[in-house]
């Protein structure tokens, strides 16, 4: 698995409505940080060759998808990009609202166990 890989700023320029532009934007403001200060002591401290710090790092956001995926499940994900695709059929911005409504709702269901500590499933 031995590659080398060169850090490097990235600057460039995109239309308004380029559909990637937030990403890209957050790629020009994090790669101009030195982040290898932080492994350098993180891997001093843990014993632990940067090369697998990186690897580790990368694999985990490379599968952290998936990772989110198993823990909401399909059927939510679905249902929120059904309430998402719905209203960007309608277009309008009061299907966008109703929309925001609805993934408010979902989100605020899937957060009462995280804000009740006693909240326990039916019949447990």
């Amino acid at each position: 698995m031995s590659r080398t890989i060169t850090l490097e700023p990235y600057a460039d320029t995109w239309p308004d409505d380029d559909p990637d532009g937030g990403f890209r934007s957050t790629v020009a403001e994090y790669s101009r940080l030195d982040g290898l200060a932080t492994l350098d002591v993180l891997s001093r401290n843990k014993s632990i060759p940067i090369g697998a710090l990186v690897a580790f790092i990368v694999g985990q956001y490379s599968a952290s998808g998936s990772a989110a995926l198993l823990e909401v499940g399909p059927r939510v994900i679905g249902q929120m990009d059904a309430i998402v695709q719905t209203a960007e059929l309608a277009g309008s911005d009061e299907a966008r609202l109703e929309a925001y409504r609805s993934l408010k709702a979902i989100v605020s269901w899937l957060k009462v166990p995280l804000d009740d500590p006693d909240w326990r499933p039916a019949g447990a």
